[in-house]
């Protein structure tokens, strides 16, 4: 479908992507209908009521009452800066448990049984799991995955308060706007959608918010334990598209099917030390940091997956032309030495062909005029999928060639996952509503070198897929960063690419 921006000054954008300075010829995308729903005269009313309808949202008054249609637009938009203005940061004050009551009155008002909705506290914060019941108790659930909890914010460091939701100049500001309320907000409006529309899954649908996946993913790890029988898992909280930075337009898509394991191991050095003037020919911190160099200057063998390599292909085509002909050069013969040097060299591409390990911290000594004791050093390692832990320890082990020195794995809120498989029947349906929202924008996957609580699910042996439907320009992602934002124009082809999707995957 066709959909307009919104703009401070409440002038509609074209329709050609996501980003302010969006321009050039709009992109036509048909009126989604899911089987429920495949009227002409639905399609017509939807189209002709779109742009007014997402102008009135960001300036704050409706001038006519909303279609269904526009309705979910509207609950995403308004859900969404609901969730912001409530801090659900870990520690004092926390209000995740807020968001998930929250969320929970948003699905309930969108037609689930109360009953179907629980939220369960757990420390500070709390999680949420919801349930459509399916028509056919005997299938696997789908699993609709994402989090209510932000990182800290420092409102004294934005040019906003970070709670306090703003719509302007075609984006929605504040903590977590990308990060990823309106991306669960989006989610729950959607279902409602569905329902409104008659729609009747065969196969069950959850949808779940963990309340710490960006902190301890206690919460994440309890809620892959009760899904752990399910079919598969949209974990919202990855994936997603690209816009084009001087077009604004929808450059290509893509869907995460792997991440990297997140480890930390602790090297540790011992020594009697003694008085300074009298050194000695062995030093703690000096053995440390010989250590510290063998490990800096080894690398990790390359390595290619089936889902590694269709990401690289595609990825090419959108990198500079070194960076893209190291890509293809490396999917084709993964021993390629120039290919290897090049990909390495980029600290935007070495973590997608091996294994990276890097020293994040290090301590040592205990006076100043003191032979130091104790010297201990942490290195922070992300891990190609297929390999354990202690796989990658005994390595550096190895490269540090100092058998005084003592390894510790010390990772906390992690565990080793394989890449989920490459399912036709999610690849297809991923495929099939993007072709219709965004037609001709490519769509590949991809492998995350950073922890979501897919890893929880992954552990099971539950396919989990990052998949979110949000557009950005890398220039304007600041996920975790300061003055946090997100194109409110991916609303509508967003709840449009949730129609088609879940009704192909819970059928």
């Amino acid at each position: 479908m066709a959909f307009a921006g919104v703009l401070a000054d409440g002038e509609a954008r074209r329709a050609g992507g996501c980003g302010p300075e969006t321009s050039g010829e709009s992109i036509r995308r048909p009126v989604v209908a899911h089987p429920a729903r495949r009227k002409e005269g639905m399609e017509l009313m939807r189209k002709a009521a779109l742009t007014g309808l997402v102008l009135a949202l960001a300036m704050g008054s409706a001038r006519a009452a909303p279609t269904p249609r526009q309705a979910a637009d509207a609950q995403a938009l308004d859900l969404a800066k609901k969730a912001i203005a409530l801090r659900s940061v870990r520690g004092p004050g926390n209000q995740t448990p807020a968001v998930a009551a929250l969320y929970k009155a948003g699905l309930v008002a969108g037609g689930f049984a109360d009953a179907d909705v629980t939220i369960t506290p757990v420390d500070d914060t709390a999680y949420l799991i919801a349930r459509w019941p399916g028509a056919d108790p005997s299938l696997k659930p789908l699993v609709i995955s994402g989090h209510m909890d932000v990182v800290e914010a420092n409102p004294a460091d934005w040019k906003r308060d970070p709670f306090t939701p703003v719509v302007e100049g075609g984006f929605l500001f504040g903590r977590g706007s990308s990060d990823m309320k309106l991306d669960g907000t989006l989610a729950i409006a959607a279902l409602a959608e569905l329902k409104r529309e008659g729609y009747r899954p065969r196969r069950t649908i959850v949808i779940e918010f963990s309340g710490d996946e960006e902190t301890t993913m206690k919460t994440s790890a309890i809620i892959a334990d009760k899904l752990a029988t399910s079919d598969l898992v949209l974990n919202i909280d990855g994936g997603g598209g690209t816009l084009d930075e001087a077009t604004g337009k929808p450059e290509f898509f893509t869907w995460q099917g792997a991440e990297k394991t997140y480890a930390d191991f602790r090297l540790t050095v011992t020594n009697e030390g003694g008085h300074s003037s009298q050194p000695r020919r062995v030093n703690a911190i000096n053995e440390l940091a010989a250590a510290l160099v063998r490990i800096a200057n080894y690398r990790f063998p390359p390595e290619l997956s089936d889902l590694t390599r269709a990401s690289l292909i595609q990825q090419a085509r959108y990198e500079d032309p070194q960076t893209g002909a190291a890509m293809r050069a490396f999917v084709a013969n993964p021993a390629d030495p120039q290919a290897i040097a090049v990909l390495t060299a980029n600290p935007a591409t070495v973590g997608k062909i091996g294994t990276t390990c890097i020293a994040t911290m290090i301590d040592g000594g205990h006076a100043l005029n003191a032979l130091p004791q104790r010297a201990s050093a942490n290195i922070n390692c992300r891990i190609f999928p297929g390999h354990k832990p202690a796989q990658i320890l005994e390595a550096l082990r190895r490269a540090a060639a100092d058998d005084a020195i003592a390894f510790e794995d010390v990772t906390v809120g992690s565990v080793a996952t394989d890449a989920s498989p490459m399912r036709p029947d999610f690849i297809a349906a991923v495929e099939g509503a993007m072709a219709q929202v965004y037609p001709g924008v490519p769509v590949f996957p991809s492998m995350a070198s950073g922890a979501s609580d897919s890893m929880w699910f992954r552990a099971h042996g539950v396919p989990s897929y990052g998949a979110s439907p949000l557009f950005n320009k890398d220039s304007d992602d600041f996920a975790h960063g300061l003055n946090e934002r997100i194109p409110v124009a991916n609303i509508d082809p967003a709840i449009s690419y949730y129609l088609l999707l879940l009704p192909q995957l819970s059928k």
